[in-house]
């Protein structure tokens, strides 16, 4: 039997090992605006075989897994002290989720699970699911993950047990190791999700963008990117929200939309990841799109490109979740490259590389949704038109 055990050990380092160090590379010519590539960055098979197996052949001694890892998606992300990291959404067999840092050297290749999970203190109403971490660093000094904390809904019917509370818990760290648990946040919603904190005070306040909703899964009479104010983090109390973007028949965020990672700041504007979702026959479809809003205004939005920004495509549109990409972080490095993670169908993680420029030239230049069709036929028509006469190879300016 130990002979049995050796063997199989031997093999499960071998093939993560070889996981791990497989160098990703750009997937396609792409359409100019990010680069996709080959390999998702982070899967279940990522997670440290010390979590999944007893590795004591007295009491494991067929090396069967005592604890499976379904998924790893829905990451937040931050560089710290030089290193990419992700703080992901770990998903297990039990369907509960919980959360984990990964790190590479340069955001793209190697990323590796630090020991253990995070140990996420609780607050007098203990969580019963956790995921979807935001994390800000904000000019207080403090590292803020905001995620969603969901609770079943204590006037739930004794045979419905899916009816549940999403509510935005609080925590802080200033290492990722430690964390602090703050009260989860008020608001006068009956729900909330997608909740994001701005990373500079606003008039002295912490500004935070919010997605108000009626119920658990449907947005109902609310929805939207919300947009608040309050006066601490430590006991968080939002008593306005302004929807600052809101749902949108026949668009990709007809019935619902939420913020992404926190926006990131550029000498034009405030440049802003969201997530739209609409309903078709095999169900609902996520996609992700931007919008940029005023450097001093945070609820004025300037531009905003039509349809989607990212769309899942081939393998990404398999998953627990189908036709689903998702993003709750991304990095801003100082030359200007980004990095955005995004969860391919709630099941594993990828990234795609763009710039800041490239980003804000999208924003600005891309022309925003007509809502009607014939509004589209005639933005085609003026490209065409623009274009009379060009399509040839042209020469470098001087």
């Amino acid at each position: 039997m130990t002979q049995e055990f050796n063997q199989r050990l031997i093999q499960l380092q071998a093939e993560q090992a070889q996981l791990i160090n497989r160098e990703n590379e750009v997937e396609e010519t792409g359409n100019g605006i990010f680069s996709r590539f080959k390999y998702p960055v982070l899967t279940a098979a990522h997670t440290p075989l010390e979590w999944r197996y007893d590795l004591d052949a007295k009491t494991n001694p067929h090396l069967m897994e005592r604890f499976g890892i379904n998924a790893v998606f829905n990451a937040g992300a931050i560089k710290f002290n030089g290193k990419y990291l992700m703080v992901a959404r770990v998903e297990g067999a039990d369907r509960k989720s919980f959360f984990a840092v990964a790190e590479s050297a340069d955001g793209i290749n190697g990323f590796r699970f630090w020991d253990y999970p995070i140990e996420l203190p609780q607050t007098d109403e203990p969580d019963t699911n956790v995921y979807d971490m935001r994390l800000t660093q904000h000019e207080d000094g403090w590292i803020y993950g905001l995620f969603c904390t969901e609770r079943r809904d204590p006037e739930a019917p004794s045979h419905d047990q899916s009816m549940a509370i999403a509510a935005c818990g609080i925590a802080r760290t200033k290492d990722l190791v430690q964390w602090e648990r703050l009260p989860d946040l008020k608001t006068n919603s009956p729900q909330q999700r997608n909740v994001v904190l701005h990373p500079e005070f606003v008039d002295g306040k912490y500004a935070l963008y919010t997605r108000p909703q009626d119920g658990f899964i449907s947005a109902g009479t609310g929805g939207g990117i919300g947009f608040g104010l309050c006066d601490t983090m430590e006991n968080a109390v939002v008593d306005q929200e302004t929807i600052i973007h809101n749902k949108n028949y026949h668009t990709v965020y007809e019935a619902k939309n939420g913020q992404g990672p926190a926006p990131i700041k550029t000498g034009k504007g405030w440049l802003h990841l969201a997530h739209g979702v609409r309903n078709t026959a095999a169900g609902l479809r996520y996609v992700l799109y931007m919008f940029m809003t005023d450097t001093n205004d945070l609820t004025k939005v300037l531009y905003q490109p039509a349809g989607y920004f990212l769309a899942p495509v081939g393998e990404e549109r398999i998953g627990d979740v189908s036709n689903v990409v998702f993003c709750n972080g991304w990095i801003a490095d100082e030359d200007g490259t980004v990095y955005v993670y995004y969860a391919s169908s709630d099941t594993r993680m990828h990234v795609a590389t763009t710039t800041i420029d490239k980003l804000i030239d999208y924003a600005m230049n891309t022309p925003e949704d007509g809502l009607r069709s014939a509004s589209s036929v005639q933005v085609v028509y003026n490209i065409i038109d623009k274009n009379k006469g060009l399509g040839q190879l042209q020469e470098a300016s001087a």
